[in-house]
């Protein structure tokens, strides 16, 4: 099956990246564009100088949705493909044509757990949510008056929450693993185990203090929240 959308992480070095995702258990997929996936995750690590952390959208023809999203937000052009920023600063890039990628999804095999989408917080919720809409996203829990909103295609969840919705670190964007209260602490162990560098350790939710939940980014700065719901 092909995969219509790809996550994007720059990187000062593709073999610190390759490291980092290999340690954590995501097979390589290409290496012309480098291309890694947990099973559930397809993410590019992509060594260009001007390339920003953010998601790739494929499709035949943009022109038409180019047309309705200018009333939302500005389209820049570049080398014949176009990418927007939406309010989140999250960087969507629009690529014409067919997926580099065509690949099978399967449960997920690597050491974090079970993957969630990418989660954004977003200076604008409604316009965001607007953005993604036009983009094939459409709605599926929450709303903007709620302050969060999930948002899916055939290949991607996109959770948007409004400013200040979280009393941790927020990496826009971030990968979301979601593994339960079991399994989360399991999990945050193998990571320590895997000596990779945690960017918090959060007690936030937790009554007694105990760190049930991290985050830690890869070596492009991509943000991966670690949670147990």
């Amino acid at each position: 099956m092909t995969q219509n959308c790809v996550i994007q992480t720059p990187t000062p070095n593709v073999q610190t990246s390759l490291n980092f995702y290999s340690k954590l258990g995501f097979k390589t997929l290409s290496n012309e564009p480098t291309i890694v996936s947990d099973g559930q995750a397809f993410v590019e690590i992509n060594p260009d100088r001007y390339a920003r952390a953010g998601v790739k959208l494929f499709h035949p023809d943009w022109s038409g949705i180019i047309k309705s999203l200018e009333s939302e937000t500005k389209i820049v052009q570049n080398n014949g493909d176009f990418f927007l920023v939406d309010p989140s600063g999250v960087w969507i890039y629009l690529i014409a044509g067919g997926s580099p990628l065509s690949y099978e999804k399967e449960p997920c095999f690597s050491v974090l757990g079970n993957f969630a989408g990418i989660s954004l917080e977003s200076a604008d919720l409604a316009r965001s949510v607007r953005i993604w809409s036009l983009l094939g996203f459409k709605p599926t829990i929450g709303s903007p008056d709620s302050g969060w909103v999930s948002m899916l295609n055939d290949d991607l969840a996109v959770s948007i929450m409004k400013p200040l919705s979280c009393p941790h670190l927020f990496f826009n964007p971030s990968l979301t693993y979601f593994n339960g209260k079991e399994n989360n602490p399991k999990i945050i162990e193998k990571v320590k185990d895997l000596e990779i560098p945690i960017a918090e350790e959060i007690t936030h939710f937790n009554a007694e203090g105990i760190v049930d939940n991290i985050i830690i980014r890869d070596p492009g700065g991509y943000g991966f929240f670690i949670f147990n719901d």
